[in-house]
């Protein structure tokens, strides 16, 4: 059972080295702190802050730093690039725009990542 993603959720990737705050724009689902995660909701820099700095080198930035510093590991700025929408595991709670986004839910980075919800206020049971 997983709980509802709202305002100030915070995710991470294993790709990047800070975990941010999810933001929602308001909707017509609305939770006690915010607006509530739906799963088209994964637009880089609204819904999803950069974590930091990427340490894929799928990633072109990273690669580029690496390859000028004559191969030492040198991890570039992180740029989510989601490769689809939310992946719902337990599509329980619909909403207009799809199913709700939830602490079991990911979305994979075009860059070898996979955002999860890390902390979620246990505000909506899904």
């Amino acid at each position: 059972m997983g709980f509802g993603a709202c305002l100030g959720s915070m995710c991470q990737c294993p790709m990047g080295v800070a975990p941010t705050p999810l933001t929602f724009l308001p909707g017509t689902l609305l939770g006690p702190t915010g607006p509530v995660g739906q799963i088209p909701d994964c637009i880089p820099f609204l819904n999803i802050i950069p974590f930091g700095v990427c340490k894929s080198m799928v990633n072109p930035m990273t690669a580029s730093l690496t390859a000028a510093a004559l191969g030492v590991f040198t991890p570039g700025p992180c740029i989510p690039v989601p490769a689809g929408t939310w992946l719902p595991i337990k599509p329980n709670v619909l909403a207009p725009k799809g199913p709700v986004v939830t602490s079991d839910s990911m979305l994979i980075c075009a860059y070898a990542g996979v955002i999860q919800i890390k902390v979620a206020p246990p505000l909506i049971t899904c």
